[in-house]
């Protein structure tokens, strides 16, 4: 008797574990990505176009540097071995002589600035609501 509740308890466990590490790890739909993303606490507005265009304004890349306004293209790579991002190519002179920047997405509708892909997030903007 006790051998068949243990099972059962240990047949629980790792199914609840198997559903929170799926959870955290869901991939990203790419086609659910274009949108308008804010941050309201600090202004700024990054849209992604469905046509794989880009235009950010008030956005902070870095920790060395203020909020800027670029523009460019957009690409969403599904990296298999880490994580999934989306990868701005910066076109112009919005951000010096940085040419591209990686944006990673943290879940349904928010994406993050992240300088360092192991550090601390920049700056977190939420996908707002579709008029």
């Amino acid at each position: 008797m006790i051998r068949g509740t243990g099972g059962r308890w240990l047949g629980a466990v790792l199914t609840a574990s198997a559903v929170l590490i799926s959870g955290c790890t869901a991939s990203v739909d790419p086609d659910e990505l274009p949108g308008v993303y804010r941050n309201d606490k600090v202004g700024g507005e990054l849209r992604l176009e469905s046509d794989g265009k880009f235009s950010a304004t008030g956005v902070s890349t870095d920790t060395s540097s203020g909020p800027a306004d670029f523009s460019g293209r957009w690409e969403f790579l599904d990296n298999q071995g880490s994580s999934d991002f989306i990868y701005l190519t910066v076109e112009g002179d919005g951000l010096g002589t940085i040419a591209g920047i990686q944006l990673y997405p943290i879940g349904r509708g928010a994406v993050e600035f992240r300088p360092d892909p192991d550090g601390k997030p920049l700056q977190e903007l939420t996908k707002a609501a579709a008029p």
